[in-house]
């Protein structure tokens, strides 16, 4: 009877640790969720892309978007893009997110999701100041790196509330930043690598780990 007292023991041990971590986590984040954001940022990339070639033609690392005055009439078209691509990747995100916690049968507005969303939008919305003042003063090739910056900053931050994995990300959204600093004309390509490609494959490995059915 001894063995039995054991495993009912350690099987009672790891229940408590899962609810304890269904409490303190927020575990529901879809690798869908990713992998829509990563699409989503490429198109939104592409787009940029084709309408600075609009503005000029020859252009090919994008140092016009730089290179326009703060109050030029253009650069409204890029900010309308920013947004819509912003929206559009987190409505997804949302779907695949709350699809995924109903899956499981977990509540997704808890203490865990809120400690989760306000430790993601502080240092995203911080950064956010840092951009508009970027880009009033007409440093526009700064938002990028700013933006990937403060949101692996963020990624980092929220990692103590939900899948632990997303702080690996954050790290290289960080180093991404920083290195395109010194190469700012690059980037709307380093902007369609932090939020696009990197967020694609951490889409897919999330997937793979959390979200994939045994035996597919």
């Amino acid at each position: 009877m001894q063995p039995d007292n054991k495993d009912t023991s350690l099987e009672a041990l790891k229940d408590i640790r899962t609810i304890m971590d269904r409490s303190a986590r927020f575990i529901s984040l879809s690798g869908w969720s990713g992998i829509w954001a990563g699409s989503t940022a490429m198109v939104g990339a592409f787009l940029a892309y084709k309408m600075l070639h609009t503005l000029d033609p020859d252009i090919r690392d994008g140092y016009l978007l730089g290179a326009l005055n703060p109050l030029d009439s253009r650069l409204v078209y890029f900010v309308i893009l920013a947004i819509v691509v912003f929206i559009v990747a987190l409505a997804g995100g949302l779907f695949f997110t709350i699809r995924k916690a109903k899956r499981d049968g977990i509540v997704v507005w808890n203490q865990a999701s809120r400690q989760l969303l306000l430790h993601l939008f502080f240092p995203i919305i911080a950064g956010g100041f840092f951009c508009v003042y970027f880009f009033n003063d007409g440093f526009h090739y700064f938002v990028a790196p700013a933006c990937l910056v403060f949101y692996g900053l963020a990624l980092i931050s929220a990692s103590k509330f939900t899948l632990s994995d997303i702080r690996y990300l954050g790290m290289i959204e960080v180093v991404l930043g920083c290195i395109n600093l010194f190469f700012p004309w690059y980037s709307l390509y380093f902007w369609a690598a932090g939020f696009g490609v990197l967020h694609i494959l951490y889409g897919i490995f999330m997937w793979n780990k959390y979200d994939k059915k045994p035996g597919r």
